[in-house]
């Protein structure tokens, strides 16, 4: 019985050790793959841009030269001293400088266009969005989620590897181990080595 439960401890601290080592590596490449290609998340608060991209949505974007912008393109732009704005491209004409752009934009909830025309070099093209992910992303980046899935993650792993008693180790009961072995105790044990009889000699004939 022992010996099941010593299994199934061991199988599902494997299990965790695992999951927690694939959402690590997980982590790993999503960080590369991000300073590599230029991606990030939006979070949208507003329904400017329903129905293609609910209140609530999150989007993954990637940073693009102005150049690369065509009308109908959803963009994020960053404003000075604002918030970006993430809407549909409705016109592009050329800046002062071969890498700047002039881009107006409307939401496809708005009845007009954004207000002012944005002067831009780079901008975040969207290029999918996941509905109802904003507030879970929201709350995972809070610094006491983040926290305490840390110190979850160090007692898990501390747990694992904490040195065991030698009773606890993965060998066969005691029970188990001993049932081969019975015997009386205080009997004086049996000896395996037989003894020579002694032969005796046949008795002379006289003559």
């Amino acid at each position: 019985m022992r010996t099941s439960l010593r299994r199934l401890r061991r199988l599902m601290v494997e299990l965790l050790l695992w999951g927690a080592a694939l959402a690590g590596l997980t982590a790993m490449v999503l960080v590369i793959c991000a300073h590599a290609f230029g991606l990030s998340l939006i979070l949208f608060r507003t329904g400017s841009m329903e129905p293609a991209i609910p209140q609530g949505a999150a989007s993954l974007v990637q940073e693009i030269p102005a150049s690369e912008v065509a009308v109908g393109d959803v963009v994020t732009v960053d404003r000075a001293g604002r918030l970006p704005v993430t809407h549909r491209v409705t016109s592009v004409d050329d800046g002062e400088e071969p890498q700047e752009r002039i881009i107006t934009m409307q939401g496809d909830a708005n009845a007009a266009e954004d207000p002012e025309p944005y002067t831009v070099t780079e901008v975040r093209q969207v290029l999918w969005s996941a509905p109802g992910m904003a507030e879970p992303i929201h709350r995972l980046s809070d610094p006491w989620v983040m926290g305490t899935v840390t110190v979850g993650a160090a007692l898990l792993v501390g747990w694992a590897f904490w040195p065991r008693r030698p009773d606890d180790s993965d060998g066969p009961d005691d029970d188990e181990s001993d049932g081969d072995q019975q015997h009386d105790v205080g009997a004086p044990p049996r000896s395996t080595v037989q003894l020579a009889r002694p032969r005796h000699a046949a008795p002379r004939r006289s003559s």
